[in-house]
């Protein structure tokens, strides 16, 4: 089947100027204009009425069954305090049955309480039920006195609390039985409802992060089965537990890492830290040995997989790259540096260099900093101003030479690719802005190149590329003239990008009409013929 696509706006290097596209099954076969395109024979053309088209996005930090959830189940984003919650607890209890109760995503830094719920609050408005609300960074979460009861040695594990606040192990555990309850038939549709999502908003795949503390082996195989089998967004899974070397393989994971949690995170107080908290008396916690990291890191190398951790505190950050510049000693010069392997968050980065030198590539959340950045967000009550604006340094992480892919952290934060990038572009301490060419680039091939999956030109248009792309409806794009094209899209307007939207904070997000995956469409909206 080959497919025109004319009339548009086409974002390609190869063809700055391109308006067509012609498709040749799974592949792009021609970029020009217009004029050029009527000498092209086609099965099919499409319309795209000044429609934008661009290489489509890559989430590089997911998780499918806590967004399905999220996406159809209980979710507290949008809870406003304390009381909203328990309201909503009561009316759905009083609905389900008797049914347990998953929510996730409520965050006590927002309400008037300033403070979670109590398992005995939960008790009360769940009518003795079981219930689990993960907080919204998934690192911490309040559960029921039933919750609590059906999990044996839980007071016995590290984050317990007698009053439901869980973290670390304590949390684990629980999270673990609360994800039992889905059925396989349930955890499919989680699944498909999780990657329509993304799809819908662009992104033709996702970096899925599993592990045994996050999600299960089951529920990695059967995503990764959906993926193979149905017209979803392309998934590269990643299983995070130390040393799982076998079992990752076993289960088709590109890495054995990903979610491996070195520390937790700033909102629960769990990131590990080199100085105190602002507002707490913990500095968090390293979860490993750098020893351990390092076993794990060469063992990876040597199996021909990617290796990758959880860091977000400076602690943490710090132990990754120590890790990777022990290991490197261990194995063939730039072996180390050349595979590929991940630090996910990296938010507050002690040595940028010495991550440089790692040759670790960084999966970052810019949506981290526009949900719990600036003056009176999450991370100066947590950390202080002086820490808080050195948070998610982009900019530095990037000029030091360290490859940098944007995800969503799903359900952590929405799927919005285009967000992400504004987020990227307009931080709060501008030191921290990516240029507008880095930030799409690290949404796009940046994702591709994080999973080892760039090779065949995914991630550009280019005559011979693999036909992934995402259509927007134009939105608000940079002048035509030819001596105006300075798009605010761009921080550095020296460095402007002609053609695609401006991101600039306030303007309306570009509106996803069709993506498609290696030439097969796994999302239309129905608007273009």
């Amino acid at each position: 089947m080959r497919t025109l696509l004319l009339n548009g706006r086409i974002h390609s290097p190869w063809a700055p100027d391109a308006s067509a596209l012609l498709i040749d099954g799974s592949e792009v076969a021609w970029l020009g204009d217009d004029a050029s395109a009527v000498s092209m024979s086609a099965d099919r053309t499409v319309d795209l009425d000044g429609a934008l088209v661009i290489p489509a996005f890559v989430d590089a930090h997911f998780h499918a069954t806590g967004t399905g959830l999220a996406l159809t189940g209980l979710d507290l984003g949008g809870a406003p305090s304390l009381a909203v919650v328990l309201s909503r607890i009561d009316q759905i209890a009083r609905s389900r049955g008797g049914r347990p109760m998953l929510g996730s995503g409520w965050d006590d830094t927002r309400w008037p309480e300033g403070r979670p719920p109590t398992a005995a609050e939960l008790d009360r408005a769940s009518y003795g039920g079981v219930v689990y609300l993960a907080r919204t960074d998934a690192h911490s979460a309040v559960v029921s006195s039933a919750l609590m009861a059906s999990i044996p040695g839980l007071a016995g594990l590290d984050g317990y609390s007698s009053d439901g606040f869980l973290t670390k192990d304590a949390h684990h555990a629980a999270r673990a039985v609360a994800l039992a309850v889905i059925s396989p038939a349930q955890r499919t549709d989680l699944h498909r409802a999780a990657l329509a999502a993304a799809a819908g908003s662009g992104i033709a795949a996702v970096h899925e992060m599993a592990g045994p503390e996050i999600s299960s082996a089951d529920d990695l195989a059967a995503l990764l089965s959906l993926s193979a089998s149905e017209p979803v967004p392309e998934v590269f899974g990643y299983w995070g537990e130390l040393g799982a070397i076998e079992t990752a393989a076993k289960l088709g994971a590109v890495g054995a890492g990903g979610d491996l949690f070195c520390d937790g995170s700033i909102g629960s107080h769990t990131a590990a830290l080199s100085e105190p908290y602002a507002d707490a008396d913990t500095a968090g916690d390293l979860r490993f040995e750098t020893a351990e990291l390092v076993e794990h890191i060469v063992s990876c190398t040597e199996a021909g997989l990617q290796a990758g951790f959880h860091a977000i505190g400076d602690a943490a950050v710090a132990q990754v790259v120590d890790a990777m510049l022990l290991a490197g000693t261990r194995l063939a010069p730039g072996r180390v540096a050349g595979a590929g392997h991940r630090i996910e968050h990296a938010e507050l980065v002690p040595d940028i260099d010495a991550l440089g030198r790692s040759g670790l590539l960084a999966s970052v959340q810019p949506a981290f900093d526009a949900t719990w950045g600036g003056p009176g967000g999450m991370y100066a009550t947590r950390l202080g101003p002086d820490r808080a604006a050195r948070l998610n340094p982009f900019a530095a992480m990037a000029a030091a030479g360290v490859p940098l892919a944007l995800g969503s952290d799903s359900p952590v934060t929405p799927i919005a690719p285009w967000a992400a990038v504004r987020a990227a572009i307009h931080p709060y301490n501008p030191r921290h802005a990516l240029s507008a060419r880095a930030a799409f680039g690290a949404h796009t091939r940046g994702g591709w190149r994080a999973a080892r999956a760039d090779s065949d030109g995914s991630g550009v248009l280019a005559p011979g590329s693999p036909a992934t792309y995402a259509i927007f409806a134009a939105g608000s794009l940079g002048v035509d003239a030819p001596d105006e094209r300075v798009s605010r899209w761009s921080t550095d307007e020296r460095a402007a990008v002609p053609g695609l939207p401006d991101l600039a904070p306030g303007l309306e997000l570009p509106r996803c009409l069709r993506t498609v995956r290696r030439g097969e469409q796994i999302f239309d909206s129905g608007e273009l013929g």
